[in-house]
């Protein structure tokens, strides 16, 4: 099998070296020209490509040519038209994946396609008139624009925050005071995590389903952020007493049993690497 990785970044690059590891012809996209040097080296065939102006480019025609595109490019939360603008891009992308045949698409999502504050939340909860963030609305609508074609397969992949290795999200919030929100549960997913996941994808031949990613662990962002501050030797976030009920716990329960699936980091509060 041939897989085309739209957006080799912090997920794409390793996810794209081990399906390299398990045989599989990859191909990988970077926005950055630094990059394609780091990808060739990695064994993975680089193209240098902006989304959505160099979608159609004679040069990049090649990297169209695969069983699998895998589609990992954020909606831009800093882009003020990003409800608009994103989903435009996505109907590009739709045009390329007929054109070129493509027989699957797989698309990375997120957990912001929820109500900020939904109780216990199921892959059928999204709903736009709910939808918390712009971005989350963006997200929403390129996944129905995909589930909505009926000649390529589609599986959308809702992660939930991403963690591990160099990126944690206590770097952001370390130090900080009078932060808000100190007792709603956090949604993240470890970086190995998110690779198994999509690899047994992959091979289940798991198609034309919406699969919320996240751990099994959702401690109050208080408890977990004072907590990695100390793990990581960094300077305590402060936080305003919360009296808000309203809270989030994204569900993993269908992907769990779709896939038969253990977390590696079921846990964020333990402090993985």
């Amino acid at each position: 099998m041939t897989i085309s990785i739209l957006g080799c970044g912090w997920l794409g690059l390793p996810l794209a070296q081990h399906l390299l590891n398990k045989n599989y012809i990859v191909k990988g996209s970077t926005t950055t020209k630094e990059k394609i040097s780091l990808l060739r080296n990695a064994g993975i065939e680089s193209y240098l490509m902006e989304i959505p102006a160099d979608i159609g480019k004679e040069n990049n025609r090649s990297f169209w040519d695969c069983d699998t595109l895998f589609v990992n490019i954020p909606p831009g939360r800093k882009n003020p038209d990003v409800v608009k603008d994103f989903p435009d891009s996505v109907r590009q992308l739709i045009k390329k994946v007929k054109e070129h045949e493509i027989k699957w698409v797989i698309f990375v999502s997120s957990t912001s396609v929820y109500d900020e504050f939904g109780g216990i939340t199921k892959e059928e909860d999204a709903d736009m008139n709910i939808t918390a963030t712009d971005s989350g609305k963006a997200l929403l609508k390129a996944e129905r624009l995909l589930m909505h074609e009926m000649v390529f397969d589609t599986t959308v992949i809702r992660f939930g925050g991403l963690y591990g290795y160099d990126r944690h999200p206590v770097k952001y919030l370390a130090g900080k005071k009078n932060l808000d929100k100190a007792r709603k549960p956090v949604n993240l997913i470890h970086q190995d995590d998110c690779i198994e996941i999509i690899r047994r994808i992959i091979e289940m031949d798991v198609k034309n389903e919406t699969l919320n990613a996240v751990s099994d662990g959702h401690p109050p962002r208080e408890t977990f952020y004072r907590s990695a501050a100390e793990h990581f030797d960094l300077p305590l976030p402060e936080f305003k007493k919360d009296t808000n009920d309203g809270y989030r716990i994204v569900s993993n329960q269908k992907l769990k049993e779709r896939l038969n699936y253990e977390f590696t980091y079921p846990n964020p509060m333990d402090h993985n690497p």
